[in-house]
């Protein structure tokens, strides 16, 4: 349904460290990067865009990524959280969005909630 989607942030370098981290987990990688943009997607496709913008004040909107394992998300949790990333929902079931919805959100470093689920 998407093609891609882009998010201003204001602290590039900050964002692209907690996303490589958070998105390698789900196999996804940095695949473009120059001083005010970053990329990320799999390798050659980035579909997640970051434009750097020192005078944002904030940006606040969800997105879910799709893993392929429960653990997969788990260590998408995990690694968000080393790199700065703040806790907004651990791994686990949510009953309530459907009987095998696993999933783990994240607040990357704007406040932006951020998720990996897997449906299995």
């Amino acid at each position: 349904m998407y093609n891609h989607i882009g998010l201003k942030v204001k602290d590039l370098d900050a964002s692209v460290r907690f996303y490589t981290a958070a998105l390698a987990p789900l196999g996804l990688v940095l695949a473009f990067a120059d001083e005010s943009t970053a990329g990320f997607g799999p390798e050659g496709a980035p579909a997640l865009w970051l434009a750097g913008d020192a005078q944002l004040a904030h940006s606040l909107v969800h997105v879910a990524f799709d893993a392929n394992t429960r653990s997969a998300v788990d260590a998408f949790h995990r690694e968000g959280l080393k790199a700065r990333g703040r806790d907004n929902g651990a791994p686990g079931i949510r009953a309530d969005y459907a009987a095998n919805y696993y999933a783990a959100f994240l607040l990357d470093p704007d406040g932006n909630n951020i998720e990996a689920v897997c449906r299995k």
